[in-house]
């Protein structure tokens, strides 16, 4: 049995990066918190697996290039050894974002930049994202499993009970998501059909550089189109928004004239920029009761705020379960809140929204016989 130091309570990380730099850095960052301290260090894959069958520790933070084997083979290797929790460190390259999206799929916990930032306040910033996902990670204590809900869209029919119906129809949907956020919506975003009726507005919390390629990638998996906005783009059916990283995404709806996107850096004083909270309360704004709002799976209580603005306004309202969630911080606040109409797994949320939308799958084109 492995034996650990006195602090045997504090969460044991261990650093995997090839550069000696980065692994100064983290291990500073990790090793100035009281709860969380370095059990070790490995400058590579190979290295890292013994390492985790030596020290046997709570979290793994992994570099996601590396030579020999890289993060995501690494990755493989602890999921099918040893599985743990796993948080990607990756540069903000479309070849690095693209590699952290893969990493996610195959079981990393969550991801965080790996350029330092020039400045300190930024490095505090940076210092706690970090330690808060790392002590998120610790507390799940297993790896995510492969949801495996995606298939063809299939309009409402899911082989479940059928939900009571929402009395209202709604005009546009505003999601709100964080940490397991991109997987999440991998398996959730291709189960729509191309005719979807309304637009969807997703914030999901991401470092600059990641939103475009995820916007790439979920469009590729997709019959709906998805793409990361753009400032003053008027807000279609059948569409889906994400969110710009690095800048708030509203509505607006110039005077006569169906509403737009718009970005902009107003509110400052936002933790998290794009904010759900900003996202969710213009929606609120334009669209009244006829926005639906879904909190899902992260971290902190982005969203409550906004959530709120929904349901005042006479909206429909869904949480994602604790079950289903990654983390369920934000669905939690919601939730304590007294919010939420309908609390639901992620693979119901889909025919939620289709039932909402009152979707029906198109009839079948019957076939034209000669002579008749």
């Amino acid at each position: 049995m492995n034996q650990r130091p006195e602090t045997r309570r504090k969460i044991g990380v261990l650093v995997v990066d090839d550069s000696a730099f980065m692994r100064t850095a983290l291990s500073r960052m990790i090793g100035s918190e009281p709860d969380v301290y370095v059990i070790g260090v490995a400058c590579d894959g190979s290295e890292a697996l013994e390492k985790i069958a030596a020290l046997n520790p709570d979290v793994v933070t992994l570099d996601v290039e590396m030579p020999g084997l890289n993060g995501v083979e690494t990755l493989r290797c602890i999921m099918a050894q040893s599985p743990r929790p796993v948080i990607m460190v990756s540069a903000s390259t479309e070849r690095d974002a693209e590699i952290t999206f893969t990493a996610l799929g195959a079981g990393a916990f969550d991801y965080v930049p790996k350029q330092l930032p020039p400045t300190s306040l930024d490095i505090v910033h940076i210092r706690q994202d970090l330690i808060a996902k790392i002590k998120a990670a610790a507390r799940t204590r297993r790896p995510l499993p492969a949801l495996g809900i995606r298939k063809p869209p299939q309009g409402v029919d899911s082989g479940e009970p059928e939900p009571e119906i929402f009395s209202i129809m709604p005009a546009v949907v505003a999601i709100g998501i964080s940490t397991g956020g991109p997987k999440a919506l991998e398996d959730m975003l291709p189960l729509f059909p191309r005719d979807l009726p309304v637009p969807i507005l997703i914030v999901q919390h991401m470092p600059p550089g990641f939103t475009a390629p995820f916007a790439q990638r979920l469009n590729k998996l997709c019959l709906v189109e998805v793409h990361e906005a753009s400032h003053r783009e008027p807000i279609r059916p059948g569409v889906v928004y994400i969110a710009p990283a690095g800048i708030h995404m509203i509505v607006e709806r110039p005077s006569d004239s169906r509403p737009v996107i718009a970005l902009t850096r107003q509110p400052a004083d936002q933790m998290h920029v794009p904010s759900i909270d900003v996202m969710m309360e213009s929606v609120a704004a334009v669209y009244g009761s006829l926005a639906m709002g879904i909190i899902m799976t992260g971290m902190g209580s982005d969203g409550a705020l906004g959530i709120k603005s929904i349901h005042g306004r006479g909206g429909i309202i869904l949480g994602q379960d604790e079950a289903s969630c990654v983390v369920y911080g934000m669905p939690r606040a919601c939730a304590e809140m007294g919010i939420l109409q309908r609390v639901v797994s992620l693979s119901q949320i889909p025919q939620q929204i289709l039932r909402a939308t009152r979707y029906r799958k198109p009839a079948p084109v019957a076939a034209v016989v000669p002579g008749f």
